[in-house]
């Protein structure tokens, strides 16, 4: 049995950046656009769902935001970049955290989706 954890086999070929891409933009589209929600047209994914959780929801979508800002630091991301991606990920979680209201603002500032852009113009420049 192989290791959860493990690269697919699709991902064996590439260069360890490109599995950084690859690994970044499958973790963006499951925190913030794994189902279509026809009612208000918009996609959500795990962030909106798990945060619904009073405290722990918005912990654990905290911890897999920042997740993102580690492989950009991996990447060799520049320290103003970084804290960008860290105020999204603080912005996120501390507004995010405000009963129903956070969880409405989730479905709109989704700062996986700002940091996922900021470290595919890292990769891009380089």
């Amino acid at each position: 049995m192989t290791s959860p954890f493990a690269a697919p086999a699709s991902l064996a070929g590439l260069s360890p950046r490109d599995r950084s891409r690859a690994r970044i933009v499958a973790l963006e589209h499951v925190l913030e656009g794994l189902i279509k929600v026809p009612i208000i047209g918009r996609r959500i994914g795990l962030d909106a769902i798990i945060g619904l959780a009073p405290g722990v929801g918005d912990a654990a979508t905290a911890a897999l935001g920042l997740y993102l800002v580690w492989e950009a630091r991996n990447l060799g991301a520049s320290r103003g970049t970084l804290l960008r991606m860290l105020a999204n990920v603080g912005i996120d979680t501390a507004i995010g955290s405000v009963p129903i209201t956070g969880d409405l603002f989730d479905l709109f500032f989704r700062s996986n989706s700002r940091n996922l852009k900021l470290v595919k113009r890292l990769l891009d420049q380089r």
